[in-house]
């Protein structure tokens, strides 16, 4: 099942599958038409001429194009969150390194593949959401909430700063990979691999 941004980035959440299916073909339209035209250039109707949808259908759960970025960027979050939950699952315990590596490797692929992602990844290219909401805020929380159990570590406010801090730190690094190569200069990712494991390692060694 595909997942669905949380309620409060929608004017009204679908209740109905005929309704949850439809904001699924008018956030993948916004995501297509992202990597299109970009985000200046991106209006509701084009999304709602790609999704194949009234209008009309497109404000019931958005008030602008800005809503609707804030959703992707939601729902890209809680796709991130799945794809490093089946990694983890596969590859079963092996510490903080493994994890590490299934954060950064599952955001490296959804970086290179998921539509729309480049422009609005979880938020950061594009501002969304409220000021007390940043992007990397957000990405912290989820990965305290997923993580904590994995590294058998109270998911309290020490482990949330030290993946905040390790967030930033990653965005930064894997968006100036990204200026330098199209698919991420290698070298700029491992050198930020690197540092996120010296930096662990001092806290979850």
């Amino acid at each position: 099942m595909k997942s669905v941004p949380h309620a409060t980035s929608l004017r009204r959440a679908p209740v109905q599958r005929r309704s949850a299916e439809r904001l699924t073909r008018i956030l993948d339209a916004c995501a297509d038409l992202l990597d299109e035209v970009g985000y200046d250039a991106l209006s509701t109707r084009a999304v709602a001429l790609r999704a194949g949808v009234p209008i009309g259908s497109v404000y019931r759960f958005f008030g602008n194009k800005r809503a609707m970025a804030d959703a992707l960027a939601q729902r890209n979050l809680e796709r991130y969150a799945e794809r490093v939950t089946e990694r983890l699952e596969e590859t079963g315990e092996g510490g903080w390194r493994t994890a590490v590596d299934a954060v950064l490797d599952e955001y490296l692929a959804m970086k290179r593949t998921a539509p729309g992602f480049s422009l609005v990844d979880f938020g950061n290219q594009i501002p969304v959401g409220a000021r007390y909401a940043e992007p990397n805020h957000r990405v912290a929380d989820r990965l305290t909430e997923l993580l904590s159990g994995y590294l058998d570590r109270a998911p309290d406010e020490d482990l949330r700063r030290v993946f905040l801090v390790a967030v930033e730190t990653a965005d930064t690094l894997v968006h100036l990979a990204f200026r330098v190569a199209p698919e991420g200069d290698a070298r700029i990712i491992e050198e930020t691999r690197e540092m996120l494991r010296a930096y662990l390692a001092r806290v979850l060694d």
